[in-house]
């Protein structure tokens, strides 16, 4: 087999990518290691940047987006039973954020390339990238006992933190930076409606909670707990008592209990890798970073890188010009480390650390007192929540 463009992950930033390249009249693959039913299992984030809703729109996927996303224009933070509206609307000049799982997004690119003929292979094992420092790279792959080779002109690493493609690179020719926080996040996803029509941030003493939707039927909550905590110790009532405890009065009362569809611990972790190129291979997406849930970035840091690679790729096919791909690395971690940034600002805000000191807990308390006098820090916040320009 021979395609242009090689893609290694069937993920959000994967699929966006080959959509963009399609549009470009890029060709692609598609090589995924997990099933389809696996990859679209994932239960991941639901709160889109206005950026990346556009590009699913220049991607063709935004159909169902349009008539299912619910439109936010603020959401609250909370901190000692007080809570504070950041009008991300207001603050912006008329920008939002949508709330569309991650799952639907996937669904939508996955049925748009199966739509569109586009190649895309799941369950492909023992995947290996090679020669991306030479002009002939190729991937491998197992394929029900079968193997299989792809020959390429380029390879986009997008298979996740756990994926072969960071791992292939040399360690002298990589570094990596990283942050791993002592807690995470126990999520519960139940078919009852949201307490709240915006997203509340709740800092308490007893932890973080976040109180979030996929639809106004459907509530996706989560509190923070220690990192090495047992998902099987917490029964729905015990999730349920523990959320209301930690949300202010009003809140906790319109909370609608109900059975678990998915219970969960998602670890927390701030990561990124320098550079994002190496010969003929890119990264992007988790493969090249990792940002805490608290700032609502992974998916749409993923979203753009898929489209600085895409525009890099394009310009190479369309204009025999390789500036783009020059500066792919450069540009994307350029916007990657500013949302990093909001997301471990946020997350150093809004959770409580077993050893945060009592003067520690006071600069806290003095930071939230502060986003909530201030025009100018509920305005940074808003402008990074509805997403940095592409």
């Amino acid at each position: 087999m021979r395609t242009e463009v090689a893609i290694i992950g069937a993920g959000p930033a994967g699929l966006l990518l080959g959509a963009l390249l399609a549009r470009a009249g890029v060709e692609t693959v598609i090589l995924e290691r997990k099933s389809r039913d696996y990859v679209l299992g994932r239960i991941r984030a639901g709160v889109l940047e206005q950026g990346t809703v556009d590009l699913l729109a220049r991607a063709g996927v935004e159909a169902r987006l349009r008539r299912e996303g619910l439109v936010h224009e603020g959401f609250f933070m909370g901190f000692a039973n007080r809570r504070l509206r950041i009008d991300l609307t207001e603050l912006t000049g008329g920008r939002h954020v949508t709330v569309y799982g991650q799952t639907e997004v996937t669904r939508d690119l996955m049925d748009s390339r199966d739509a569109a003929g586009l190649t895309t292979i799941y369950e492909a094992e023992d995947v290996a990238i090679h020669d991306f420092d030479r002009d002939t790279p190729c991937v491998t792959w197992v394929k029900d006992g079968v193997h299989h080779r792809l020959d390429c002109d380029f390879i986009a690493g997008c298979d996740g933190f756990h994926g072969v493609c960071r791992a292939s690179v040399p360690s002298g020719a990589i570094q990596l930076f990283e942050k791993v926080y002592p807690f995470g996040w126990l999520g519960v996803l139940a078919d009852v409606p949201p307490c709240s029509h915006e997203l509340i941030y709740a800092n308490h003493a007893r932890g973080f909670a976040l109180c979030s939707m996929r639809s106004p039927t459907r509530s996706r909550y989560y509190v923070q707990v220690p990192a090495d905590e047992d998902v099987g110790a917490w029964s729905d009532q015990r999730f349920w008592d523990e959320l209301r405890l930690r949300l202010d009065p009003e809140a906790a009362d319109r909370v609608v209990t109900g059975p678990s569809i998915e219970k969960s611990i998602a670890p927390l972790r701030s990561f990124v890798a320098e550079p994002l190129r190496f010969g003929r291979l890119f990264l992007a997406g988790d493969a090249a970073h990792i940002v805490p849930p608290t700032g609502a970035k992974g998916l749409n840091l993923a979203a753009g890188d898929a489209y600085y690679l895409s525009e890099a790729l394009a310009e190479h096919y369309r204009e025999r010009s390789d500036a783009g791909i020059r500066a792919y690395s450069e540009r994307a971690l350029a916007r990657i480390w500013k949302s990093e940034r909001f997301s471990w600002s946020l997350t150093m805000l809004l959770h409580r650390f077993d050893t945060m000191s009592p003067f520690e807990q006071r600069m806290q308390e003095a930071d939230f007192r502060y986003v909530e006098s201030s025009r100018a820090a509920q305005t940074a916040i808003a402008e990074n929540y509805v997403g940095l320009p592409l």
